[in-house]
């Protein structure tokens, strides 16, 4: 090996066997063997990698975690939050099947469902999931999954998981709940009975604005069928963003302590407040804390475009979760695809406006929002 070109190719390969203290980043499309037997050995199980859309080691830790944090016993990385979501829902329904789905579910899950999953034979009933008559007469004979927030988006009503894992149990059907607003530092769905559990690790688990994740665990049988569903169809995460979110992962109690209280604070004080109309955040959500988001709407005489004009450092997002304090405006982000009658029904308005709150000074933040507020 003399000439420049095939030395610059091939280079040195390292040894495989150093121990490091971090799970390198494995940024490689395939993976490689020593002879056809060898490559062999990955279908009978004797390797566990071979191309990185069928799995990788960061993929795959950021999945183990997950599942670990969660109290479940396997779990899989995804492309993003909705791309857990659909591989979780193909994971159980077909062509011809229904779900039952709470009404006041994030946008974007809303719109997955009522459109993109109804062009595959697959039906929503979208209902409220306060009550259970609602629910009871939602169900088809067809009906084969509900499905849930743990904490919903964007007005932070507390599902009864203990009671939707019930009534799953009693009609025979896949309980999935989206634990991305409580994360499972604060409330643990599948310990509830949830089959299975969904993030967005964009957000919270990832927790610094710089991934798109998604992660699914819960019972072996459905997260195996899920894996398959994100291969074949091509919905799996990459090595470098695997990484990012499970260096996110380490931080996470840390973080949602720190933005729980402040969020804590933050909404006490928005309660005061005569240009807000309506402040949303959980009170009993979990011993650890209640969350870091914190929904208000604005007072009927406030200029909305005022307010967010004024917010000095507080950035406008249609995102959450990051480390830095953020709004969004659902009416236009996240709520954006919902019809006026859709929006009204979940009340999301043009007045709607949804915190993250982050890990700043809680004085600080509330400065920020005092002054856009004097402006709205």
């Amino acid at each position: 090996m003399d000439s420049f070109n095939t030395k610059a190719v091939h280079g040195e390969k390292l040894l495989k066997s150093f121990q490091s203290k971090v799970t390198p980043i494995y940024q490689t499309s395939v993976f490689s063997f020593n002879s056809l037997e060898e490559m062999e050995g990955y279908y009978s199980g004797n390797s566990p990698y071979l191309y990185t859309r069928v799995g990788n080691p960061n993929a795959d830790e950021l999945a183990a975690v997950t599942a670990r944090l969660e109290g479940a016993p396997a779990g899989v990385a995804a492309s993003s939050g909705l791309g857990a979501i659909m591989a979780a829902v193909l994971a159980v329904a077909k062509s011809g099947d229904h779900l039952v789905a709470a009404r006041d579910v994030y946008g974007g899950t809303f719109y997955m469902l009522k459109e993109e999953l109804a062009r595959m034979g697959i039906k929503t009933s979208f209902v409220d999931f306060e009550d259970e008559r609602a629910i009871e007469a939602a169900i088809r004979p067809e009906t084969v999954i509900l499905y849930t927030e743990s904490v919903t988006n964007p007005f932070l009503r507390v599902e009864n998981l203990e009671q939707m894992a019930s009534f799953a149990k009693k009609h025979d059907l896949v309980l999935i709940v989206d634990n991305t607003f409580a994360t499972p530092y604060l409330v643990q769905p599948y310990a509830f009975g949830a089959d299975i559990v969904v993030h967005s690790a964009t957000k919270y688990i990832g927790g610094h604005s710089d991934v798109s994740a998604g992660v699914l665990c819960g019972k072996e049988k459905y997260v195996e069928a899920a894996r398959s569903r994100i291969v074949n169809i091509g919905l799996n995460l990459s090595p470098f963003e695997s990484w990012l979110a499970c260096r996110g992962a380490k931080t996470l109690g840390l973080r949602m302590e720190r933005q729980s209280a402040n969020a804590k604070k933050t909404a006490e004080w928005l309660k005061t407040q005569p240009k807000v109309k309506d402040v949303f955040y959980p009170l009993s959500l979990s011993e650890k804390g209640n969350g870091a988001i914190v929904t208000i709407h604005l007072a009927d005489d406030a200029d909305e475009s005022g307010f967010f004009r004024s917010l000095g450092w507080i950035q406008i997002v249609p995102s959450l979760a990051g480390v830095e304090t953020t709004v969004s405006w659902p009416f236009g982000t996240s709520h954006r695809s919902l019809s006026p009658e859709e929006k009204e029904a979940v009340g999301v308005s043009k007045k709607t406006v949804r915190l993250s709150i982050g890990i700043e000074e809680a004085e600080d933040i509330i400065g920020q929002l005092k002054q856009a507020l004097e402006n709205a």
